[in-house]
C-alpha cells in the first residue's frame, strides 16, 4: 500500500512583507497651487429689458375669417335610398321608373331552373319578385323588347349582384340598340360569372358603339376549342361582321371557313351561319355563290321550323342534324327536306335553339 503523502507546507517558504519597503508618494497638497477667483474681474453682461422693444401686438388688426356655417350645404341623408343589392356605379339603372306590372298569371316556376337557383342568395321574397321580372323579360323580348329591357332593369335593382339578371339585361339592351349599356353588362356579366358564353354578343355590340377593332381582339382573346358549338358558330358570325366593318371582306370570308359550315346538313345554328356566308359573298361580287347559299339558309329555317312546328315544341334541347338536299350545292330544290336525325359531324357539344 503507497505511503500517504505529507504535506509539503513546512518546505513552503513565505515571502516577507513588503510594507516595510513600500515608499508612499509625498502628499501634494502643501505644493498645490489653487486658481486665483476670478468673480471680482467678472464683468456681467448688461441687462437688455431697457433697450427691448417688444413688437407691437397685432389683435386689433386682425381680421377673423367669416364662419361659414351659415353656407354650409349639408348632404342630404341617403338611408332611404340604401339597398340591399347595391347596382355598380356609372349605370343608369341605379335610377329609373318604377317597375313595371307583373300580371298574376307570371311566377317564379316560369323562369328556368337554372336562373332560378342563381337566385338563391337572395331573400326568398326578393328572389320571387326578381325571378318573375326574369321570367317576363324573357316572354317580351321578341314582341316588345322596351318593355322587356324594364322588366330586367327592374331585376338588378333587387339583385345587382347576380350574374343572370346583369346578363338579361345586356340581351334586352342589345335588343334595344343600346349597344353601349350592352358592353358595360357584358363585361360584368363575364366578371361575374366567370363564362364566355355570350363572348359572340359581346364582340357584336363592340361593332355597334363602332368599334371593330375591339370586338377582333375580345374575340381573339377567347379560346374557342372550349366554347359550346353554337357559342363558337356565333363567335365565327361576329367575327366576320368585324372584319366587313374594317373592310377585310376576303378575310371575313376566311372567318367563316369553320368545321360546322356543312352545306349538306342543317343544325340549329346553320340558317344564320349561311345567310353570313351569302352577305359576305354579295360583298365579294359572287352574286351566284351567294345566291346558292342564301337558299341553303332559307331551306335550312324551313326544315328546323317544320320539326319544331311537328314536335310542338317551342326550344330545341338537342339538336339534331337535318339532312339538306343532295345533288347540285348550287342549285337548292326550293321545298325543304324532311327532318332526320344524323351525327354531329364535328363532334362537339349539342348546341340549343332556344331563346338567348
Amino acid at each position: 500500500m503507497a505511503e500517504e503523502r505529507r504535506p509539503r507546507s513546512g518546505e513552503r517558504k513565505q515571502l516577507s512583507p513588503r510594507d516595510g519597503e513600500k515608499k508612499p508618494y509625498a502628499k501634494r497638497d502643501g505644493d498645490k497651487t489653487p486658481y486665483a477667483k476670478r468673480d471680482g474681474d467678472k464683468t456681467p453682461y448688461a441687462k437688455r429689458d431697457g433697450d427691448k422693444k417688444p413688437y407691437p401686438k397685432r389683435d386689433g388688426d386682425k381680421k377673423p375669417y367669416a364662419k361659414r356655417d351659415g353656407d354650409k350645404k349639408p348632404y342630404a341623408k341617403r338611408d332611404g335610398d340604401r339597398r340591399s343589392s347595391r347596382p355598380p356605379q356609372d349605370s343608369d339603372r341605379r335610377v329609373g321608373p318604377p317597375a313595371p306590372p307583373l300580371p298574376a298569371d307570371v311566377t317564379p316556376q316560369d323562369l328556368n331552373g337554372a336562373a332560378r337557383n342563381e337566385l338563391k342568395t337572395l331573400s326568398k321574397e326578393n328572389a320571387e319578385q326578381v325571378a318573375r321580372h326574369l321570367a317576363m323579360a324573357a316572354r317580351l323580348i321578341d314582341d316588345d323588347p322596351e318593355l322587356a329591357h324594364q322588366h330586367a332593369l327592374a331585376a338588378s335593382r333587387s339583385a345587382g349582384r347576380i350574374a343572370i339578371v346583369r346578363e338579361t339585361v345586356a340581351i334586352t339592351a342589345y335588343a334595344l340598340g343600346d349597344f353601349a349599356l350592352a358592353v358595360r353588362e357584358l363585361r360584368t356579366y363575364r366578371r361575374i360569372s366567370g363564362r364566355d358564353d355570350q363572348i359572340a354578343l359581346l364582340v357584336d355590340s363592340e361593332r355597334g358603339v363602332g368599334r371593330p377593332d375591339r370586338a377582333l381582339e375580345v374575340g381573339r382573346a377567347v379560346d374557342r376549342s372550349t366554347l359550346p358549338t353554337e357559342v363558337r358558330v356565333e363567335l365565327a358570325i361576329a367575327m366576320s361582321g368585324a372584319r366587313l366593318d374594317l373592310g377585310e371582306t376576303e378575310r371575313a370570308l376566311q372567318e367563316l371557313d369553320i368545321p360546322e359550315l356543312d352545306p349538306d346538313r342543317a343544325f340549329a345554328w346553320s340558317p344564320g351561319l349561311f345567310a353570313a356566308r351569302a352577305a359576305v359573298l354579295e360583298e365579294l361580287g359572287r352574286t351566284e355563290e351567294a345566291a346558292a347559299w342564301q337558299r341553303r339558309a332559307e331551306v335550312a329555317e324551313e326544315a328546323i321550323g317544320a320539326r319544331d312546328a311537328d314536335r310542338e315544341v317551342l326550344e330545341i334541347d338537342e339538336v339534331e342534324e337535318i339532312p339538306l338536299p343532295v345533288g347540285d350545292h348550287t342549285d337548292v330544290p326550293a321545298d325543304g327536306p324532311a327532318a332526320g336525325p344524323a351525327d354531329d359531324p364535328a363532334g362537339d357539344d349539342n348546341g340549343e335553339a332556344g331563346e338567348r
